[in-house]
């Protein structure tokens, strides 16, 4: 058969090099915290603003204290592209909802938080992972033309949280007898005590009044 100019390899002759900075994970881009950025890429200095509302992600709190699954995030942020990949920056506002520590209650309280990140060029990463660059080898990298925001919208909400959230400043808790909100209950609830040594004579004493 007469050559034709092509170069014929083995199948083995080529192994795909390991890539630690794919670890990511790749979410689908139809999430609306995945971002479409193939108008900025590799054009420093280009810059975008994008105003929009998405439901929250799942888990986007503490124990005590979160933005309900599905409720609305309002974001408003400003995406540049950079010399090292795409610089977002912006807010993120919500409205949590929580228990009083004291009381129990459920607390609303109004989240309004600041979020910026770098996401790199996956070439970027490549050569911060030679040159032993911990914090850049460590930065979010780009998947495509996308940008996974969840993250960054986690690292900024829940610290935006209050870590004690209650009902009011001054909430007196609960009564540690029968568990009722002093707050409803007011300030001349309590409960009569009986020193325990003398429980069982007044026992005795009701008894003869009876009889």
């Amino acid at each position: 058969m007469p050559y034709d100019g092509r170069l014929v390899l083995p199948l083995m002759a080529w192994t795909e090099t390991p890539r630690p900075w794919t670890d990511a994970v790749e979410r689908p881009t139809s999430s609306p915290l995945v971002l479409d950025v193939h108008d900025l890429d590799r054009r420093p200095g280009t810059m975008r603003r994008l105003q929009r509302t998405v439901p929250a992600p799942e888990d986007l709190g503490t124990v005590v204290i979160g933005v309900p699954a599905g409720s609305d995030l309002e974001l408003d942020l400003r995406l540049e592209a950079v010399m090292e990949g795409i610089l977002v920056s912006g807010t993120v506002r919500g409205r949590a909802v929580g228990e009083c520590v004291r009381c129990l209650e459920e607390v609303v309280d109004d989240v309004d938080a600041e979020l910026q990140e770098l996401y790199v060029y996956p070439q970027r990463a490549q050569v911060a992972a030679a040159d032993g660059d911990d914090e850049e080898e460590q930065a979010p990298v780009l998947v495509g033309d996308h940008v996974d925001i969840e993250p960054a919208v986690r690292d900024a909400v829940v610290p935006a949280l209050p870590f004690r959230p209650v009902c009011d400043p001054d909430c007196p808790g609960l009564c540690p007898e029968c568990g009722e909100r002093l707050a409803v209950a007011g300030p001349d609830h309590k409960h009569e005590t009986i020193d325990p040594r003398w429980s069982d004579l007044g026992r005795v004493f009701d008894e003869t009044k009876e009889s």
